[in-house]
């Protein structure tokens, strides 16, 4: 097989906000998805220390699948950017720990939204503001709740608070909708130079077109060419398409109607970002906010576990068994860490249908892999409640048979309601 089969793919792409750093993306994160920066090669990190060892390089930042390297302003990154790809490939080539021992817990959610939001603004909001001289950036996140702050000709505009509200949030709410409040940390009395006017019209943040070719129709369907999206969601190509085949990336197209009619929109959503576009009678097509996910609506004291067996329930056969993944999403939870609490709440239905001797509506969801099977702890939790397989009885049997009994009790119970 020839070398260039087997290199490594990485994706080179400027930064907004910083035109002395590149954000050089691999396919997969460079060691469990680590987060880490590096400001000279005082480290035991291999990465880090090739990188280092390139005349120019300043500082280096790993985040996950992407390398943030800045450089000094004497070097251009024409003479930059080959060598320091090449050191990437080698090193993650021979090295099966690029960053060394580290020992840090796993990031919190708030670490992983802080991310989502920073890479979101990045990509979305910030190019359309920097062309106005100014920018948005996070500070930080806690319990969900979003520290942003303008900058730039941003600050001091009377008309930035109103850009935050009204594109900025819509666009965050949209992609992440995790986020629970946002807070504009921005001194609006302070700077000069406001780049934005109350002059009506569309937010700058999201009315790009997109490049001729993006948007095509097969067989009534729309067709987005996913170099191009892929991106626009944090995927490579090859992520994007391997997720939507096996559900983890869903997409829908709504039709408009009276001041609408001849649009079409279609909404992208991964289980932490979202992207959408509308479609014209004539072919063009612009970057649209996307729609807020739509969860079920959850009644006074209601708890995860009660939405998610009124959603089980209410699942129509030819649709079971659901994966976790889209039942978190049926549920309005797209954020990381949505599927474990799904699967706790799961779990809670378990111990409840326990106690009250009813077969486990559990079972109607299951894991992404092919077997269509509830992940391991559903058989080993079904084990310490005493109500796992009987003896000789297989997990798919066992499965098979919890499916059997849960429809033929609901049945009864929509038979019995109709009488």
């Amino acid at each position: 097989m020839s070398e260039a089969a087997t290199r490594r793919r990485i994706r080179v792409q400027p930064t907004v906000k910083d035109p002395q750093t590149m954000r050089f993306i691999l396919e997969a994160p460079v060691q469990d998805s680590a987060s880490v920066c590096y400001d000279d090669a005082s480290t035991d990190a291999p990465l880090a220390r090739a990188l280092f060892a390139i005349s120019g390089v300043q500082r280096v930042e790993v985040d996950g699948a992407s390398i943030y390297v800045s450089r000094s302003t004497d070097v251009d990154w024409s003479a930059l950017k080959a060598p320091i790809a090449a050191a990437i490939r080698d090193v993650l080539d021979r090295e099966a720990l690029p960053l060394g021992q580290r020992s840090e817990a796993p990031k919190g959610e708030d670490a992983l939204l802080l991310l989502a939001v920073a890479d979101l603004l990045d990509r979305e909001a910030n190019p359309a503001i920097a062309s106005h001289g100014g920018s948005v950036a996070v500070e930080r996140v806690e319990n969900g709740d979003v520290y942003l702050r303008m900058s730039g000709g941003c600050q001091g505009c009377a008309a930035s608070s109103a850009t935050l509200r009204q594109g900025i949030e819509t666009m965050l709410r949209a992609g992440l909708p995790a986020i629970r409040e946002i807070i504009d940390l921005t001194d609006h009395e302070a700077g000069a130079n406001p780049f934005y006017t109350g002059t009506p019209g569309n937010t700058p943040t999201l009315n790009r077109p997109l490049p001729p070719g993006t948007i095509d129709w097969e067989d009534g369907q729309i067709i987005i060419d996913p170099e191009y999206l892929a991106p626009k969601l944090g995927l490579t190509p090859d992520t994007l398409r391997a997720g939507m085949r096996n559900g983890d990336i869903v997409s829908s197209s709504e039709t408009g109607t009276e001041e609408h009619a001849g649009k079409t929109r279609i909404t992208v959503r991964t289980p932490v970002r979202a992207w959408a576009a509308e479609v014209f009678a004539d072919g063009t097509a612009r970057e649209a906010p996307p729609p807020r996910a739509r969860p079920i609506q959850a009644t006074v004291g209601e708890t995860l576990a009660d939405q998610v067996r009124r959603y089980l329930q209410n699942l129509p056969e030819d649709k079971v068994p659901i994966t976790y993944g889209k039942l978190a999403r049926a549920l309005g939870y797209w954020a990381p860490g949505s599927i474990a609490k799904v699967t706790s709440a799961l779990e809670a239905t378990m111990r409840v249908d326990a106690a009250l001797a009813t077969p486990f509506i559990a079972a109607r969801a299951v894991s992404r892999g092919g077997d269509e099977l509830p992940g391991k702890g559903f058989f080993e939790l079904a084990q310490t409640l005493e109500r796992g397989p009987m003896d000789g009885e297989t997990d798919r049997a066992f499965h098979e048979r919890l499916l059997g009994e849960v429809s033929s009790t609901l049945e009864k119970i929509q038979e019995t309601a109709s009488e």
